[in-house]
């Protein structure tokens, strides 16, 4: 399975409310400012163990060197990168009717995990799983990995 993160709000979250990962030790810490929500590196690990790619889609426009770098630090492989400007290239491109923020079926992700609303109304219109992750949830990871485990078994019969 093909799984997919939101950055901000998602994965990237406030410290003032959320648990978080430990900061990056120096001199990363002054480059890579973003706190990562507390028990994304097991959960991207755990999802890679079980055979699933990890993929960041993210509307924003941070290179796809910084993203892959900034989880490099955490000891960790994302499989692709979609950033605003990859999808706006690919997905956007000339059409004059505003296409979805995201449309992870294009890229064949499986499930996408957002905090946002409208992007699990958009999954619901265009056809593809959004997982919306909301506050603070020490069982996130768990909710995912049961969801994650749940349309596997939906994709494999």
């Amino acid at each position: 399975m093909r799984v997919s993160f939101d950055l901000d709000d998602t994965l990237f979250v406030c410290p003032h409310r959320f648990r978080t990962e430990n900061k990056l030790k120096f001199p990363l810490n002054l480059i890579f400012k973003e706190r990562l929500r507390y028990g994304t590196i097991e959960l991207i690990n755990t999802l890679k163990a079980l055979g699933n790619e990890v993929w960041i889609y993210t509307t924003s426009f941070r290179s796809e060197r910084y993203i892959r770098t900034f989880f490099k630090a955490y000891g960790l492989k994302i499989d692709e990168i979609v950033n605003g400007e990859r999808h706006k290239k690919e997905i956007q491109r000339n059409k004059k009717e505003p296409m979805p923020s995201k449309y992870p079926s294009h890229y064949r992700i499986n499930i996408h995990v957002d905090d946002d609303i409208s992007v699990y109304n958009n999954g619901q219109l265009y056809g593809f799983n959004v997982f919306l992750i909301g506050e603070q949830d020490d069982k996130w990871t768990d909710k995912i990995i049961d969801f994650v485990e749940s349309k596997s078994k939906l994709y494999t019969k």
